[in-house]
């Protein structure tokens, strides 16, 4: 172990800094602590290099302490160092900075777990250090058991991103962060895993990459310098050598220098060989063989001043390039450059109070987004989630003004079932067959102007739905059994009936579905709504509701048959409304009779409809007289009862009879279907609040499980409770940094 003597100070020691400089660095180290470097670059030293570089020896000159030694395995992981000077006894506490969980996944914060007590004598530091990184390197392996001594056969990864951290506090160290970093690597040996060289790389990028750190590179002359791979690292992310100590900076193992390469190394200190804005320095370091025999720091520093004094390899170099010899000329640089950072510590402060105040409320923000902690009384919470549920569903199904509600969504379905069954109209007309071959291209059949008063839809469809009036007289004559001359068989109209009814089957059942899957659909957004927070309940909630709403659909599915059902039997007591529509049609139909020879039928029709003002005036003459007898409210078109017999009148007559039954039960078909699957199906859910029981029973909360079950559901996802986690941590760390920010900026 590297062993100090008196009071001397170990490490950077500049007691030239001002006030506002020491206060500075209180304030960055105090930063440090808070962990809000996982949010903010601050300023760190990074020590880089390859493999056997010397990095390890050079931070034990820069920080007393002893690393371990066994072979690769302090370049597997990061070692951050942060110095704090402090009244009292030297102390250590080691800790494990967690960036990524055992599975290898980023946390998006930095967990840190405190490895052991405090450590109040040096000679145990190695020892922890050592196990601190074996329990990095093995994070599926409980801490406390490698703490305790248990050391894995095999180590579970090569390299982590995941810290060791040490934090000492004395009286007799300056403050001071840096972090040794894995080496970085060119090749690998065979079995080893090529990927160890990117992941290596990776890792000091991430460090070196921040603008706020101070890139400390350690060049071993023992190697040639075109293969040692920490240098390309260092020219990618500072090109201009800013800030970089030197930036090919630090030569190590000089005493190692192969016969012949002297002048070559040379030139690199009269700063010949890549020039660079700080310059070159070179130190020597202790082999093992004196570390093992326990040299002193200061030892150790004298040793390497008469190395340089007494090499003429060195001693021979102006005095000027002779001042950047040694560990001592080093720190003291490091001091000065350290120095320039915390010289515009005002302006680090004030742009870094700015950012944590702008993180904390963009974290807050984000917090207040999640959805609410689940509460602590589960019963209770999936309760009172169940009666805020039905009773938005109470008011959905009610009917709400949105343009997109249940009620509104389902509107354009009845309109097209409306319109699907006024479009079964019986298109009957009062002409026979060879009166159409002859004049169909000259007559135009008129709608009922009745109809199209009353604000009907109708309109006559092509003559390929025409039921002629000789097709209604030849279906007469085939169903005549034992009736009487002129009376006809009822069958004829029950039979026109029944075939209208087959037709609304399907705009029926098909209004039907499209409700059920709109209702479903509504309901699943209500759904999601409500219980988005908790994802199983959700789906419970989900799946209950749906099967709910199948079994409702049973009972409004039987509810429809049996209205169809019911309309295949003609029969209607509103009497007054079917007579009164029954002479119309019979008067329309008669009117539009078409002319046979002698007949007056089509010449009266014709001028009824278009005479000269003679005949009309004539018309309302007669309509006046029939007034004056008593016969009040006769229409132009009713003086067809006044024609002759026609041979087809009792066609007419069952042409008149469907067509008034149609007019009858085609409005409340229109009605009750809607109405039906409205009370069902719809008002199905909220009435008696029978989904919200349902819903009760299928969960089983009132059952002796209901209290574990209620927890099971509104158990939080892992994604929201990690990133809620994720927020308050980083709200916490925030917190705290504004708070070192104020107490070191007054």
């Amino acid at each position: 172990m590297l062993q100090r003597h008196g009071s001397s100070v170990i490490g950077l020691s500049n007691p030239a800094f001002a006030s506002h400089r020491r206060r500075m660095l209180d304030l960055i180290n105090g930063l440090h602590l808070t962990g809000i470097q996982a949010d903010l670059p601050l300023p760190v030293i990074a020590v880089v290099g390859f493999q056997s570089a010397g990095k390890s020896s050079l931070i034990e000159a820069i920080s007393g302490l002893t690393l371990p030694r066994a072979p690769g395995l302090c370049t597997r992981c990061p070692t951050d160092c942060r110095l704090t000077r402090s009244p009292g006894e030297w102390s250590c506490k080691v800790s494990l900075h967690l960036s990524t969980s055992s599975d290898g996944k980023l946390l998006g914060y930095i967990k840190e777990v405190q490895f052991g007590d405090i450590i109040y004598d040096k000679s145990e530091v190695e020892e922890r250090i050592r196990r601190a990184q074996r329990a990095i390197i093995n994070p599926s392996t409980d801490y406390t058991e490698i703490l305790e001594g248990l050391i894995p056969d095999q180590d579970e990864l090569r390299f982590s991103k995941n810290t060791v951290s040490l934090h000492v506090t004395s009286e007799e160290v300056e403050d001071l962060s840096f972090c040794d970093l894995p080496g970085v690597i060119s090749s690998v040996n065979r079995g080893e895993n090529r990927n160890d060289i990117q992941t290596v790389k990776d890792m000091v990028s991430s460090y070196i990459s921040n603008p706020s750190s101070i890139i400390l590179l350690t060049i071993s002359c023992e190697v040639d310098i075109a293969n040692q791979s920490g240098l390309s690292l260092a020219q990618e992310h500072d090109p201009a050598g800013k800030r970089t100590i030197g930036k090919y900076s630090v030569l190590t193992k000089p005493d190692r220098i192969a016969s012949g390469d002297e002048d070559q190394w040379l030139r690199f200190i009269r700063n010949e060989s890549e020039p660079l804005d700080h310059g070159w320095y070179c130190v020597k370091q202790p082999d093992s063989v004196q570390i093992k025999q326990g040299i002193t720091w200061e030892e150790a520093r004298e040793k390497e001043e008469e190395f340089f004094e007494k090499t003429s390899l060195w001693s021979g170099l102006d005095t000027s390039y002779r001042s950047r010899l040694g560990t001592a000329a080093l720190m003291r640089r490091l001091g000065d450059v350290l120095s320039d950072s915390i010289s515009k510590g005002h302006v680090l402060v004030g742009r870094t109070r700015e950012r944590v105040q702008d993180l904390l409320v963009e974290s807050e923000a984000k917090l207040m987004k999640l959805p609410k902690p689940p509460s602590s009384d589960a019963l209770s919470e999936v309760l009172s989630l169940l009666a805020t549920f039905s009773k938005a569903l109470s008011q959905y199904v009610e009917g709400t003004p949105n343009a997109d509600g249940l009620l509104q969504s389902i509107r354009p379905s009845r309109n097209t079932f409306r319109d699907a069954i006024r479009a079964t109209e019986p298109d009957f007309r009062p002409y026979d067959r060879q009166f159409v071959t002859k004049n169909e291209a000259e007559h135009t059949y008129r709608a009922p102007p009745f109809l199209v008063n009353e604000g009907s839809s109708y309109t006559p469809p092509d003559n390929s739905r025409a039921i002629l009036i000789d097709d209604v007289t030849l279906r007469t004559q085939e169903a005549v059994t034992r009736e009487l001359p002129g009376f006809f068989p009822y069958e004829v109209v029950r039979n026109y009936v029944t075939t209208i009814v087959a037709d609304w089957q399907r705009p029926a059942e098909n209004l039907f579905h499209d409700i059920q899957q709109t209702l479903i659909k509504h309901v699943k957004a209500l759904i999601d709504e409500h219980f988005s927070q908790y994802p199983y309940l959700k789906a419970c909630i989900l799946q209950l509701t749906v099967d709910f709403i199948l079994t409702v659909h049973e009972k409004a599915f039987d509810r429809i048959q049996w209205f169809i059902a019911l309309e295949r039997s003609p029969a209607t007591l509103n009497e007054d409304y079917y007579n009164e529509y029954h002479e119309k049609f019979e008067a329309h139909f008669k009117g539009w009779r078409p002319p046979r020879d002698g007949d007056p039928r089509g010449a009266l029709v014709r001028r009824i409809g278009n005479g000269n003002a003679n005949f009309r005036n004539a018309l309302d003459a007669v309509i006046a007289n029939l007034a004056n007898i008593g016969l009040h409210g006769t229409e132009p078109s009713d003086l067809a009862k006044l024609l002759p017999p026609d041979p087809y009148d009792t066609s007419i007559g069952i042409m008149a009879s469907v067509r008034a039954y149609f007019h009858v039960a085609h409005k409340r078909f229109m009605d009750n279907i809607p109405m039906a699957i409205d009370y069902e199906l719809v008002r199905g859910l909220d009435r008696d609040q029978a989904l919200e029981k349902a819903l009760r029973e299928g969960l089983r909360i009132g059952g002796v499980d209901g209290i574990e079950m209620c927890k099971k559901y509104i158990e939080e996802p892992p994604l929201v409770a990690e990133r809620r986690e994720e927020l308050r941590n980083k709200l916490e760390r925030l917190q705290a940094a504004k708070k070192q920010i104020m107490a070191g900026w007054h």
